[in-house]
């Protein structure tokens, strides 16, 4: 993919945009130390939700606002937002930013992205933080996503709005525009957290800042997402972070992932569901830092 070319001002502090193609990419630089590339979730969720002022002290943070999201641009074909167009862009990032190697950090939907990019470019990863992720998807993946959705409310009997949230989850997949999907995002956010209820003052502006695209979130890969016979060509150091109540990228599937990577550490944290670097953020960021030490 042709991007224009690097100069020296790509890691400045700020906003930044460039063009891929003749698509608007931004991405958001703070911090410093070594670079570290976040690729946030969904797909479709902006990309501010994963900004993670503590880990700005370790990194020099490069918050890439995936393509169809936020002020990054919209490709003319809704089917194109798969996988490999996420690493096509991600690369165009790493290349725009002149650095020879790079950390990465993929959360969720972003850790596939993480770890496709990892096996096509070994050669520009210092690093890698596979966070509340999985090497694989498909039909037993979402069979236990359903499953943990279902029991949420078992977990908190004595909130009656716990017992909604299956049914605002079952929402998102009818919404058709970014405004409904966005509510019904909102409303099913309770069981991504280990708990919510519990920290609901923590947790409400979280909750009410999130945004989602709907057109890159119902984009449909071709095949499901498995990358569990080639992890054991990622051979740079790898911090597999998990939530112990993670629902949807739970302990099973970071265990998947530490399993199979040659040079691995894996963390997982007692009181946190899929968004540890609000839930636990010293830990989380303890966690990814820990990367510089290996």
């Amino acid at each position: 993919m042709g991007s224009t070319s690097h100069d020296v001002s790509a890691l400045a502090p700020g906003a930044h945009t460039f063009t891929v193609d003749g698509v608007r990419q931004v991405y958001h630089v703070a911090g410093t130390g070594p670079v570290c590339v976040a690729h946030s979730g969904g797909p479709g969720i902006e990309w501010a939700y994963l900004r993670t002022p503590s880990l700005e002290t370790h990194f020099t943070m490069v918050y890439v606002e995936p393509v169809g999201t936020g002020a990054s641009g919209q490709l003319e074909n809704p089917a194109d937002y798969r996988l490999d167009t996420y690493v096509q862009f991600l690369h165009a990032v790493v290349e725009h930013l002149g650095e020879p190697r790079v950390y990465l950090l993929g959360h969720s939907h972003g850790g596939f992205v993480a770890q496709r990019y990892a096996l096509t470019h070994p050669d520009r990863i210092a690093g890698l933080a596979l966070y509340d992720t999985s090497p694989v998807t498909g039909a037993e993946f979402w069979a236990e996503a359903m499953a943990g959705l279902a029991a949420y409310p078992q977990r908190h009997p004595d909130r009656p709005e716990a017992a909604a949230v299956p049914a605002a989850f079952a929402q998102i997949g009818g919404a058709t525009d970014d405004e409904s999907l966005g509510a019904a995002l909102r409303a099913a956010l309770p069981v991504y957290f280990a708990d919510f209820w519990g920290r609901q003052d923590e947790f409400a502006p979280f909750q009410a800042a999130v945004r989602i695209w709907s057109t890159p979130a119902g984009a449909q890969d071709p095949t499901p997402f498995d990358v569990r016979d080639n992890l054991g060509e990622i051979t740079v150091p790898v911090v597999v972070i998990v939530g112990a109540y993670d629902f949807i990228c739970g302990p099973r599937w970071a265990e998947q992932l530490h399993a199979g990577l040659p040079d691995s550490r894996l963390v997982t944290l007692p009181r946190s569901g899929h968004f540890a670097h609000i839930e636990q953020p010293a830990e989380f960021t303890d966690a990814v830092a820990e990367l510089l030490k290996r």
